[in-house]
């Protein structure tokens, strides 16, 4: 059987919603998409330590009370992603454009505030083909093409609230509701007119309540500050309808064969657990390191019918993130580009699945900045991400052996709208 990515792989079906576009996407419920603005994945991704009240970190829910008490906060987020995939001597490229974040911060008394807002979580997106032409397994078929495609979003909508005790340590609660549709079939195509095409799929609506917690502890040190932070996301358990859908096709006339509603068994979004740490001097320097892992081997990606796909197999996921900001002089009145907040980041990461065994690697670098607009602390943040996700050089051709991973390299760009108001000042004269 020869594996290939045909001229269409990049194509996806447009009557479907998808956020995001890559052949590893065909595994679970997608690629996953980190909590996380173009202010954040400017530098790798950072912010479960991140204290900084000119922005919204949604990484930590503990980061809500870093705010100015009377200010209204919005981030409103858009990402460009361009990809060049290769699996041997096979290339194509791709882009897609969609909004990225939502969220929408407030003060409730004191040193306590809330935050409101909608991302994406998981992306469904790939559409190729693989040709088996080997004469031993065909018979009198002719060469038999399965076309693949998929295409769907699961979405996060969700409610934060913190609070901050002694001036140092914040905690907070987030309340999630994850909600969407996974579309995944395969059509098979005969050369030989003589048979019947078989189209055989699933269609998945998901939705399911979930939680995450953080905390924060600030410890100043004379002029600055060091921030430890934690997260923990609660296992969350999918529900809803996953239809298996098959039917023939011959001479243009479809027949249905059978439709199924299967059960979502043990589907679920595990446990995650993030930790990290950041120091910043004189609020010109911030540095950051973040460490996250989560186990997918129970969580039923592999196994439940619509979710398994065939080679990938559900395994433990671990990232590390580190950034950094700098900020020549904030309140400076002649010089512009002063006031811009520069950042560098990097992160790496294993994936929550295996492809034939193997674990799907991916790293990536940001860089970006904020250009401050009118007053306060409005501003435009740009970020850039190059990254790969996978390797041709863990191809491997043997007599015993086929493995044609697929690498993809990606160039994301992230514009995000950063909005500051004093709506809750109280007027000292009528």
């Amino acid at each position: 059987m020869l594996a290939l990515l045909s001229s269409s792989l990049l194509s996806y079906a447009e009557d479907g919603v998808s956020t995001g576009y890559s052949p590893y996407s065909k595994c679970g419920i997608g690629n996953l998409t980190p909590a996380e603005t173009p202010y954040t994945s400017s530098m790798g991704g950072i912010g479960v330590a991140m204290r900084n009240n000119r922005f919204i970190n949604v990484t930590n829910p503990a980061a809500v009370t870093a705010r100015d008490s009377l200010a209204f906060m919005g981030d409103y987020g858009i990402t460009n992603n361009n990809s060049y995939f290769s699996q041997g001597n096979i290339t194509s490229v791709h882009n897609t454009f969609n909004i990225s974040s939502f969220v929408m911060s407030f003060p409730i008394w004191k040193s306590s505030a809330f935050m409101i807002g909608i991302s994406p979580y998981g992306n469904v997106g790939y559409d190729f083909n693989i040709v088996n032409t080997d004469t031993q397994s065909i018979g009198y078929t002719g060469n038999i093409t399965d076309n693949y495609a998929g295409t769907g979003t699961l979405y996060n909508l969700y409610v934060a609230a913190g609070v901050t005790f002694w001036r140092r340590l914040s905690i907070g609660a987030q309340f999630d509701y994850y909600f969407g549709n996974i579309e995944k079939s395969v059509d098979r195509e005969f050369a030989s007119s003589s048979y019947a095409s078989i189209y055989y799929g699933s269609q998945i609506y998901l939705r399911g309540f979930g939680a995450k917690f953080g905390l924060q502890y600030e410890q100043p040190i004379v002029n600055d500050r060091l921030v430890v932070g934690a997260t923990a996301r609660i296992p969350t358990n999918l529900s809803g309808e996953n239809l298996n859908i098959m039917y023939i096709q011959q001479s243009d006339v479809l027949t249905g064969i059978d439709t199924i509603n299967v059960d979502m068994g043990a589907a679920n979004i595990p446990l995650e657990l993030s930790f990290g740490i950041s120091y910043t001097h004189a609020e010109k320097f911030t540095g950051e390191i973040n460490y996250s892992f989560s186990d997918w081997t129970n969580s039923g990606m592999d196994k439940i019918s619509g979710f398994a796909v065939k080679n990938f197999s559900a395994c433990m996921t671990q990232r590390i993130n580190l950034g950094f900001e700098y900020t020549p002089n904030r309140t400076d009145i002649r010089y512009y580009m002063k006031r811009v907040s520069y950042r560098l980041g990097g992160y790496y990461k294993q994936d929550y699945y295996k492809y034939c065994g193997r674990t799907v690697d991916e790293w990536g670098v940001s860089i970006g900045a904020t250009f401050p607009v009118f007053r306060w602390y409005n501003g435009i943040s740009v970020a850039l991400t190059y990254g790969q996700k996978g390797s041709v050089r863990n191809s491997v051709v043997s007599a015993t052996e086929t493995y044609l991973p697929i690498q993809e390299n990606y160039l994301k760009v992230g514009v995000s709208f950063n909005i500051f108001d004093i709506w809750f000042l109280k007027p000292r004269y009528e």
